[in-house]
């Protein structure tokens, strides 16, 4: 969406969300919960596709049951607690029951989302092409004009918003890039596996699901010049068919905002650029911060100011930004290529070094945690890992 386009008939709100994805559901979600009244917009019906791995870790699976109330979402689930790990191509052995990972086609989780937020009082815009101007801010669509004191902007990593807002979506030199596939049919025995390096400071990953199994890499684009040849280096370890249909995205990869928007405007998402560095998991930040925009809306439209909304928001965040300049440093850890022998020994040798690494996907400890272990065992490359040198 950018500015511009005439409107007819004008329909107020307390709140525009944009975007109707993890992010901009559980905003919606939340914010008509508090009693606001709240239009959600997105050009897609649902449901749609979407490119993703569809992991639900425990973060995300207790993020979900916070925000809707339910322990699990209704949609087909396929549940793993076996993890088998591989790094630049060497076996760091499988850790079984772990904290489960649950996994999902984003189609059919992103559309029961949507109907949550729609059947607890949100408005439904969805299918609905719209032109942003931000100095309303207000959303013009071909026969309205909707307007608000605030609105959040979940609009995914190419937003359109962050661009009108900022000049740019992302930054190019440190988005990341992921490819994935689709291998149909259901396989109940297959392991999920994940693969650290299978590209260019990234990762490969096999989550098996109710319908299928989604292959896929992804690492920092810069990094990777051709990463369609490292997906299908990939594909032929798995020994999987060079036939399948190839989809990509781009992936913020950890490069967020430190200011989640402008005025009256919030990011969420991966519009902010919420996405794990290391994992490339976006859906726990995505309903995280969804929930926190709205609630910092609600609290600033009570006080009658909501001009502070984007204040209490990039407040609120702060956990999760810390987490992510964690995960950054981290990334050298485990990524840089003088690092990457000691990295790999530690892993492969250290079940206590998976089983944090399994905590933390589950939400039990945080970055901070792991990496102090990993520097721990490697103090040899601390200084110069921390310093990116």
């Amino acid at each position: 969406m950018t500015t511009g386009a005439a409107a007819h008939r004008v329909d107020r709100f307390d709140l525009i969300v944009l975007g109707a994805g993890p992010a901009g559901a559980s905003a919606a979600l939340t914010a008509a919960q508090s009693g606001l009244r709240v239009a959600l917009v997105d050009k897609a019906r649902f449901p749609r596709d979407k490119l993703c791995g569809g992991g639900l870790t425990g973060r995300a699976i207790t993020l979900y049951s916070r925000i809707y109330g339910a322990p699990l979402p209704p949609v087909p689930l396929e549940r793993r607690d076996s993890f088998a790990f591989h790094a630049f191509g060497q076996d760091l052995g499988e850790s079984k029951d772990a904290p489960p990972l649950h996994l999902c086609m984003r189609f059919e989780l992103d559309a029961s989302l949507v109907r949550s937020a729609l059947d607890r009082g949100a408005v439904d815009f969805t299918g609905c092409k719209g032109t942003l101007d931000p100095d309303g801010p207000a959303v013009d669509l071909s026969d309205r004009r909707l307007e608000a004191p605030l609105l959040i902007a979940a609009d995914g990593v190419n937003s359109p918003t962050a661009r009108t807002l900022f000049g740019r979506s992302y930054d190019k030199s440190r988005i990341g890039f992921a490819l994935e596939v689709e291998r149909p049919g259901a396989e109940p025995d297959r392991p999920l596996r994940i693969d650290f390096g299978a590209a260019d400071w990234g990762y490969g990953w096999q989550f098996p699901k109710a319908s299928g199994t989604t292959i896929g890499v992804g690492g920092v684009l810069a990094r990777n010049s051709d990463m369609k040849a490292a997906l299908q280096r990939y594909m032929d370890v798995l020994d999987v068919p060079d036939t399948l249909t190839v989809k990509g995205q781009f992936l913020p990869f950890g490069d967020f905002r430190p200011t989640p928007g402008k005025g009256c405007i919030l990011l969420a998402g991966d519009a902010a650029g919420l996405v794990d560095p290391i994992t490339g998991e976006g859906i726990a930040h995505a309903l995280d911060s969804g929930a926190l925009a709205a609630k910092a809306v609600q609290q600033a439209l009570t006080a009658g100011t909501p001009e502070l909304a984007l204040s209490i928001y990039k407040q609120s965040l702060r956990p999760i930004h810390r987490g992510l300049r964690h995960a950054r440093l981290l990334r050298n850890l485990m990524f840089r290529p003088s690092l990457r022998p000691a990295f790999v020994r530690s892993f492969r040798n250290s079940r206590t070094l998976r089983s944090e690494y399994l905590r933390l996907m589950a939400g039990e400890t945080e970055y901070g945690a792991l990496m102090q272990k990993m520097i721990a065992r490697l103090p040899g490359f601390a200084w110069r890992a921390m310093n990116g040198t």
